[in-house]
């Protein structure tokens, strides 16, 4: 995350305990679902949650984990699929979790409307 594109708080110091700045920085940026769960559950505490989230929809991010959830090709997605064809029971966990993660953008006020995010189906 650059902070550059965050807006600053004067009361958080540049280089505080920002998950992102204490772990490697490719752990947000990986291939593997398993390492970006645990950088999703990495930002779950931190002060800057709700400003980088909102500055990555807002920028459309191509990829990676940005304020706790996961972003593919500018889409916020519950979670990343292993390659391959999905299994029947992973379909039907992916749309309960598409909900939840709807639930979660809403929550945190980021989507204003359907229009303003737009999820992977």
């Amino acid at each position: 995350m650059s902070l550059a594109l965050a807006p600053l708080d004067h009361e958080i110091e540049l280089e505080a305990n920002l998950p992102c700045r204490k772990f490697d920085p490719d752990l947000w940026f990986s291939d593997s679902p398993a390492e970006l769960e645990l950088a999703k559950s990495l930002c779950g505490d931190c002060p800057l949650r709700q400003e980088c989230l909102t500055g990555a929809v807002e920028r459309a991010e191509p990829w990676g984990v940005w304020g706790g959830e996961i972003f593919e090709r500018g889409a916020v997605v519950p979670r990343k699929r292993p390659r391959g064809r999905p299994r029947k029971e992973d379909v039907a966990r992916d749309a309960a979790l598409r909900v939840e993660t709807e639930a979660r953008l809403a929550a945190t006020q980021v989507v204003a409307s359907r229009n303003s995010v737009r999820l992977a189906a």
